[in-house]
Parts: structure tokens; C-alpha cells; sequence
């Protein structure tokens, strides 16, 4: 089964650069192109992409709201930020909005597809200057906000989290661990709240930036 893909950028130049690229991937289907954020919105309730390659700066949408729109409707499409901004202004709120992608367009190729096929399979990647942005802003935090510890966590919740931090969707985790996906789901909400965290993907490096796990193991 093919990866149905969707193009948003405002430049036909980089769609068409785009397009000629990944029509070479022999598991990429390219089903529609966007030049406003208003209209990736709308072809993706019209064509359910698998994956949406999102440039940030459009007209009419720009595509921080693109995505928050097509994550509401649409929440199993995954969304790559493609864009040239690696500044917390910009990579903060993608991840909030619910991107599951974000990287920068002096990409390499290759990393491009390794990133498409890791987000159509539920697995986050991120450009490091954006993984650095997310990592600067939690150091900037954690001082007034109290230190979060490993030892917050009960073991199971442990578990997950070393779980998480390998790149594993929810399901994934479910069938290493012997759990429900429902269960999963628990202690993931519950990891956050503890933690101080927003998502899955600052829990992931929050654990990585402690090297919680080469301790644990």
C-alpha cells in the first residue's frame, strides 16, 4: 500500500522540486498540491492523505492553523512541517498544533523520505535544530517549574516512557508490554501530568537529556 501524500507550499517551484523527487519513491502516491493553507485544509478532507509535507509561511491560512484544522478533523493524517524557520517561535507551536514532522528545507533527500515513512508509521522526527529549540525551551523552564524526576513514575509508567523515547506509537507499546492500547493511552496522560510535559515527544527528550534509561537498564 502506497503513502498518499499531500503538498503544501505557497512556491509552485518547490512543489514541482518536490514532486519530481517523491513521484521516484516507489511507495509515495502524490495525491493533491496546496498553495494556501485554506486549501491544504480542504483537499485533506476531500483526499485523506496519509501525510501532509506543510510549509508554515501561506496565504490566506498560514500552516500552524492548517494544521491545528486538519488535526481536528483529520486526526490520523500526519503532518511534516517543511519550512526554512528553526527558531522556538516557529517549532513550538508546530509541535503544540500537532505535527508529527518538522524539518527544514536544505534537507537531505533521503532524510526527507526516512522522515515521511517514520511519520506515516506514527513515529516523530525532527530536524535537530528543532529538537535543540524544544530542548532550550524546557531547560528555560524547568528551574521555575521544579526539576521533574524519574522517580515520579510508577514502573509501569517507566516502562512506557523508555518506550516512547525508542519511537514507538501507542499500539506498538501495547504489544511489547502486554497492555491495551487503552492502557497505553493512561499512563501516557498520566506521564505528562506528572512530568509537567505537553506531549509525547518533550517526554521523549526530556528522558533522553536525563540519560534516564542508560541508568535504569
Amino acid at each position: 500500500m502506497k503513502i498518499k501524500l499531500l503538498l503544501a507550499d505557497d512556491h509552485l517551484m518547490v512543489r514541482k522540486g518536490l514532486r519530481l523527487f517523491l513521484q521516484t519513491q516507489t511507495d509515495i502516491e502524490i495525491v493533491g498540491e496546496a498553495a494556501t493553507g485554506k486549501e491544504a485544509v480542504d483537499l485533506a478532507e476531500e483526499l485523506h492523505p496519509d501525510v501532509i509535507l506543510m510549509d508554515l509561511i501561506m496565504p490566506e491560512m498560514d500552516g500552524i492553523q492548517a494544521t491545528k484544522s486538519i488535526k481536528k478533523q483529520l486526526p490520523k493524517t500526519k503532518i511534516i512541517i517543511l519550512t526554512s524557520f528553526s527558531d522556538q517561535e516557529h517549532v513550538l507551536p508546530a509541535i503544540r498544533a500537532g505535527a508529527e514532522g518538522y524539518q527544514l528545507k536544505d534537507i537531505d533527500p533521503d532524510e526527507l523520505i526516512f522522515t515521511i515513512r517514520s511519520a506515516y508509521k506514527g513515529h516523530r522526527h525532527l530536524h535537530p535544530q528543532a529538537t535543540n529549540q524544544i530542548l532550550s525551551h524546557m531547560n528555560g523552564t524547568s528551574d521555575a517549574e521544579g526539576e521533574p524526576s524519574l522517580e515520579m513514575l510508577t514502573p509501569r509508567e517507566k516502562d512506557v516512557l523508555r518506550e516512547i523515547t525508542t519511537g514507538k506509537s501507542n499500539k506498538e507499546i501495547a504489544t511489547t508490554l502486554y497492555i491495551t492500547e487503552k492502557t497505553v493511552k493512561t499512563h501516557v496522560s498520566s506521564i505528562l501530568s506528572k512530568l509537567g510535559l505537553h506531549d509525547r515527544t518533550q517526554a521523549a527528550l526530556l528522558a533522553t537529556r536525563k540519560n534516564w534509561f542508560d541508568a535504569y537498564d
